[in-house]
C-alpha cells in the first residue's frame, strides 16, 4: 500500500471501515469525543495512547460491545452501528480482546472451535492456524489455563482468525508479555495480512506500533490528538500527542502544507 504524505490513500477506493464522529459514554463519563477514522483494505491501522485514553473503548464499540451515544460505524459501505456483536463477527469484524478472554477450562483446540462458531467462509481453518503456530498441534488437547501468557495470546489470535475476519481488531497484544514474545507474535502479522485481513490494533507500546503500522492515530482522554502515517510524524509530535502537549494534529497538517505536500 502506498499513500501520500498528507495521509490520503490512493488506489484503494472506499475505506473498508469508516468510523464517523463517534461519541461513547460510560455512565456520566464521556469516554470518546467525536472520534473518526478510516481504515483501508490491507492496512495496519494503529491506535496509540496512554491508559485511559479510550483506545479499548473504541475497539469494543467497533466490535459492538459498547453502544455509542452518537456517530456511526460504516463497514464495507454498510452502517453497522446498531448491529449486534455476533452479526458483526459473521460480517467480518472480529476482535482479539485485551486480556485474551479464553475459556481456561477448555483445551486449545476447543477454544479455536469456539472462534469458528460465527465463521465466515474464507481461508482460515484450525489446520491453517496450526501452520501459523506450529507448536499448537502437539498441544491441541492441553487446557489453555496451563499455558503461558504468550501462548494464550497466540491462541486468542488463532481463535479470531478461524472466524475468517476481514477486519481484525487487536487490543493490547503486548500487554504483560516479555519483549521477545511480543516480537514473535507481531512477526506473524505479514502472514495474516497476506491472507487478505486488514488490521486495526490498539497498542500502548508506541515503538512497536510505529514499526508495524501503515497509519496511526493517537488518543488522549477520548480525543484524537494526532493522525497520519508513521513516516510523516516526528518523535516529538508523537510524544506531544501522547502526553497532550499542544495541538500536534494541526501542526502535522501545517507541516505538509508548508512542504507542498497537501
Amino acid at each position: 500500500m502506498t499513500a501520500p504524505a498528507n495521509g490520503v490513500r490512493l488506489g484503494n477506493g472506499a475505506p473498508l471501515l469508516d468510523v464517523r464522529d463517534l461519541v461513547v459514554h460510560h455512565g456520566q463519563l464521556r469516554a470518546l469525543s467525536s472520534i473518526s477514522l478510516q481504515v483501508y483494505p490491507g492496512e495496519v491501522y494503529a491506535i496509540i495512547g496512554a491508559n485511559g485514553a479510550g483506545k479499548s473503548t473504541l475497539l469494543r464499540t467497533i466490535a459492538g460491545l459498547h453502544h455509542p451515544t452518537d456517530g456511526a460505524i460504516v463497514y464495507d459501505g454498510r452502517d453497522v452501528t446498531s448491529l449486534r456483536p455476533e452479526k458483526r463477527a459473521t460480517a467480518g469484524i472480529v476482535m482479539v480482546p485485551e486480556g485474551r478472554r479464553l475459556f481456561p477450562s477448555l483445551t486449545l483446540e476447543e477454544n479455536l472451535k469456539v472462534g469458528a462458531t460465527y465463521a465466515r467462509k474464507g481461508p482460515w481453518t484450525i489446520e491453517r492456524v496450526y501452520d501459523l503456530f506450529p507448536w499448537m498441534k502437539e498441544r491441541r488437547g492441553q487446557r489453555t489455563a496451563q499455558m503461558s501468557g504468550g501462548e494464550q495470546q497466540s491462541v486468542a489470535i488463532g481463535r479470531a482468525l478461524v472466524a475468517n475476519p476481514r477486519v481484525l481488531l487487536l487490543d493490547e497484544l503486548s500487554l504483560g508479555l516479555a519483549p521477545v514474545i511480543v516480537q514473535r507474535i507481531y512477526g506473524m502479522l505479514p502472514q495474516i495480512l497476506e491472507s487478505g485481513v486488514t488490521v486495526l490494533l490498539v497498542e500502548q507500546d508506541v515503538s512497536q506500533a510505529l514499526r508495524v503500522a501503515t497509519h496511526l492515530q493517537c488518543l488522549l482522554e477520548g480525543n484524537s490528538t494526532l493522525e497520519g502515517r508513521p513516516a510523516d510524524v516526528t518523535a516529538a509530535q508523537v510524544e506531544a500527542a501522547y502526553f497532550g502537549m499542544g495541538t500536534v494534529a494541526q501542526e502535522v497538517q501545517a507541516d505538509h502544507i508548508e512542504g507542498g505536500e497537501a
